[in-house]
């Protein structure tokens, strides 16, 4: 797609339609996320919810196998939490189970005389015989020894889940029922929270949210969608499958390739992802402060000009520099060998996607930055008093930050995705780059809109409310309009840039 083939601005955006041309309103409810599903297809979990889950299935195994409690949650670590799989090997030779997770048939009883006294056989003390424990298999140690011997298999980790009994070469399982008497509340609460974790991370449809602290679990409900992104009550989203950030439209593996390419190139990258940039005109250093790419010098200069490509900005409709165009006069004025000229090629070509996929990323979180400053800067009450507006009806604006967050971060990764085309597919790339740049196009009036034009009203004590209905309208339209546009580019790549197949 050439530069300028981008329609004009004044056509562009209309106060008195829909806000954009090429854009079907049919679709103006439907996010990115929820395109390809008519209802969310997961589950956040919080740690009693899971609690809960566990407790169901140890009670069910206790049940069926008739065991105990203790022993059906001890016989279920040593299954993964797979009931099934424990009940089919249970009910096809249950003495072999037994012997292999250490549960005996029937405990051993023991007679309990009167004023005996015993010798415990690690510290050799005696002690009453009420003083001593054992597991089912009778092998009985002061209360001492084995808090010592079960504390320190709970500092050394998970291992814990699967004691037994200290006795050489006795197999027999220490179960919670024993634990919880022996150990400090604060040891039992860590014990518990091994098996809760054992028990999260033997599923196949709950996994942990990857947040730092994060105590949430998610469980995926459908797999008949093609999109993992899954946003945790700690407000992180990411993708379920891999636990990589959210990166639709692009696959797992792409996402893998591109992070571990990154850091391989990452010293030949470090150069580019400077904050600073000269101005093209007066040479000073300037500074990318806000989300959308339009810079402008500071006085005397103004020069305006595009943060990626420095090249002289007149409208958002004269230029788009989304696609990579390989720099040929520049190669041939170069004294380099061909190999050194491919490498180059190799590098610029990198560099073009790998910035675009940095910067948007520094654009999305001053986005979230800026979200916060309307929910949290009581900016919200003061347009609602000056404006005479509800709450409900000043929404535009939180749901125009949400929409940018929301499309910086696929514009992020359609620039991955626009790495790995097959260079020879000139049909497919020149589809994505027409989808890509329109979008890309949207989303950046969108952006400058949002930051620059709500501030007026912020520095004036005036109402302004005929400019301001202008304004909501003009907002809403161009968050409606991006949407739609993110939403096709979004169905073109999940499906392959299948339109051109064919042709």
């Amino acid at each position: 797609m050439d530069d300028t083939d981008y329609m004009n601005d004044d056509n562009y955006y209309d106060d008195d339609d829909d806000g954009f041309s090429d854009c079907d309103d049919d679709d103006d409810d439907q996010s990115i996320e929820e395109e390809s599903n008519d209802r969310q297809n997961y589950t956040v979990l919080k740690e009693e919810e899971i609690a809960k889950l566990q407790e169901d299935a140890i009670t069910e195994v206790s049940a069926v196998l008739s065991i105990s409690q203790s022993a059906a949650c001890f016989v279920l670590t040593q299954f993964n939490w797979n009931v099934i799989n424990l009940n089919d090997e249970w009910f096809a030779d249950e003495d072999r189970i037994r012997q292999k997770v250490g549960l005996l048939e029937q405990p051993v009883v023991q007679f309990n005389p009167k004023n005996q006294r015993t010798i415990c056989g690690i510290c050799f003390e005696v002690y009453g015989y009420g003083s001593m424990y054992s597991a089912a298999c009778g092998h009985r140690y002061c209360g001492e020894c084995w808090r010592g011997y079960i504390s320190t298999a709970i500092k050394d980790g998970p291992a814990c889940l699967m004691l037994r009994c200290p006795e050489p070469p006795c197999r027999a399982a220490v179960g919670p029922d024993l634990i919880s008497v022996l150990v400090s509340k604060q040891e039992y609460e860590r014990y518990r929270h091994y098996l809760l974790r054992s028990y999260v991370e033997q599923q196949t449809k709950i996994k942990w949210c990857p947040a730092p602290d994060c105590k949430y679990a998610v469980r995926f409900d459908s797999y008949e969608t093609r999109s993992y992104d899954v946003s945790c009550l700690c407000s992180h989203s990411y993708c379920w499958n891999c636990t990589e950030e959210s990166h639709r439209p692009v696959d797992c593996e792409t996402v893998r390739k591109w992070i571990m390419k990154n850091k391989d190139s990452s010293q030949n990258a470090q150069w580019i992802l400077v904050n600073t940039k000269p101005c093209p005109k007066c040479k000073r250093p300037i500074q990318k402060n806000q989300g959308c790419h339009h810079m402008t010098c500071s006085a005397p200069c103004r020069y305006e000009f595009c943060w990626y490509c420095l090249a002289k900005f007149e409208s958002y409709s004269t230029r788009c520099c989304n696609a990579y165009r390989a720099n040929t006069d520049e190669l041939k004025e170069l004294d380099l060998e061909p190999d050194q000229k491919k490498l180059k090629e190799y590098l610029d070509r990198y560099l073009h996607y790998y910035e675009r996929w940095a910067n948007n990323q520094s654009s999305k979180e001053k986005a979230v930055e800026s979200l916060e400053e309307v929910r949290t800067k009581h900016i919200m009450e003061l347009i609602r008093k000056q404006q005479y507006l509800s709450e409900l009806e000043l929404n535009f604006i939180i749901d125009a930050w949400q929409q940018i967050i929301e499309c910086r971060q696929v514009l992020r990764w359609s620039y991955a995705y626009g790495y790995y085309m097959p260079e020879d597919e000139r049909l497919k790339a020149d589809l994505f780059e027409h989808l890509q740049g329109h979008a890309e196009y949207s989303l950046e009036r969108l952006h400058k809109c949002a930051e620059t034009e709500l501030q007026p009203y912020l520095a004036s004590e005036v109402e302004l409310k005929e400019s301001f209905h202008a304004f909501r309208l003009k907002l809403e339209n161009m968050t409606r309009a991006t949407k739609d546009y993110f939403r096709k580019l979004v169905t073109a790549l999940e499906n392959g840039l299948s339109e051109v197949d064919g042709v």
